[in-house]
């Protein structure tokens, strides 16, 4: 394989990739909002089990690659030395709020426009730009010093992996044994649900996703050892991205597509492959200057805190959990936090109504 085939086979790999992501993810109503709607609202964590069923099976394979010698991921963004652990919180909550503003993740609006939602183009071209401009525009001066600047450093260690940390902790290699107890925790929790355990479906949508961000590893390691250009590391995210994308669309800079981009065509490609195949291809846009201004708000915030937090639902809750990184628990609860606050916001009026319930009934002393 040589430069040119590496460099074509990227962004290909990627879209092969995101065919398979956004039909799967179209067809069977993958979306990590409304899995948290109704395992708040509703009790019903079918949702949730199957997107950390999807989390747990990128784990599981990505793990079980790095421990047989196959992929070598020390060159992730995901696992370097430097912890932005307030881009960790802050952007987090960011972007769950601005995901609860939107109805939607920017994955989710990937699957969304594939079905015909123009609100969601919207969305994706304000988060895209949001994105770049807090990666290497004027907000990115802002980043530098909230995120940047107070990055803890975890040296010691060798990387920000779960793993890495408690054997620098305890003086001896146990990754494969955190590995093994995290993955076993994550599937004792998922399965224990006897309701679960016979929804075939979801359980078959949970694998899939997850082996798709697998697969994302191993074709980045592979070409970047066949390509005499750099390559970045990456296996799934949605919010640089889908920058990246918009850049490649309006710009011409001589350099092709990463398997981001890729990831992001191949997923809007699929999606609109499984709206059409499930009849469910319908043009949707906002219904007033209102509805449009939260999505923009939305938007903003999303692609702001993406990059803050280094990922979003699936960069840090799928990606960044493959991996083991420190990041991906904090990020993922910092999400869940904001989209709690959004969505009471948006539904009972205040962002602090779940806080102020959890106070009132708690029991006197």
């Amino acid at each position: 394989m040589d430069v040119i085939d590496a460099r074509i086979m990227l962004p290909l790999a990627g879209l092969a990739a995101g065919i398979v992501l956004g039909y799967v993810a179209r067809t069977n109503r993958f979306c990590t909002l409304s899995a948290l709607e109704r395992h708040w609202y509703a009790n019903d964590s079918t949702g949730v089990r199957t997107w950390t069923l999807a989390a747990a099976s990128a784990l599981v394979a990505t793990q079980a690659m790095i421990f047989a010698g196959v992929v070598d991921l020390s060159s992730s963004f995901y696992l370097t030395t430097e912890f932005g652990l307030t881009g960790a919180i802050v952007g987090g909550l960011m972007f769950g709020f601005g995901m609860a503003l939107v109805g939607t993740c920017g994955f989710g609006a990937v699957i969304r426009l594939g079905g015909g939602s123009l609100r969601s183009l919207v969305v994706l071209i304000v988060l895209g730009l949001a994105a770049l401009a807090t990666q290497r525009g004027l907000i990115g001066l802002a980043r530098i010093q909230i995120v940047d600047n107070l990055a803890l450093d975890l040296s010691f260690a060798g990387d920000q992996s779960i793993g890495s940390l408690a054997s620098a902790l305890v003086g001896a290699d146990i990754r494969a044994v955190v590995a093994v107890a995290i993955s076993g925790g994550l599937l004792f929790w998922i399965f224990k649900d006897a309701g679960y355990r016979r929804k075939y479906r979801p359980i078959a949508t949970g694998v899939t996703i997850g082996l798709v961000i697998a697969f994302g590893w191993l074709a980045t390691v592979t070409l970047a050892e066949h390509a005499f250009t750099p390559v970045q590391v990456e296996a799934g995210s949605f919010v640089v991205p889908v920058g990246d994308l918009l850049l490649q669309v309006i710009t011409f800079t001589g350099t092709l597509p990463d398997y981001g981009v890729g990831l992001i065509a191949g997923t809007l490609v699929g999606a609109a492959i499984g709206a059409w195949h499930k009849d469910d291809t319908r043009w949707e846009a906002c219904d007033d200057a209102r509805e449009l201004g939260r999505h923009l708000l939305g938007g903003v915030l999303m692609g702001v805190g993406g990059v803050f937090a280094l990922g979003c639902t699936i960069g840090q809750g799928v990606t960044a959990v493959s991996t083991l990184a420190i990041s991906a628990p904090i990020v993922i609860v910092s999400i869940g936090i904001g989209a709690r606050m959004g969505l009471a916001w948006l539904l009972e009026g205040s962002p602090l109504a779940p806080f102020r319930r959890v106070h009132t009934s708690a029991p006197a002393e």
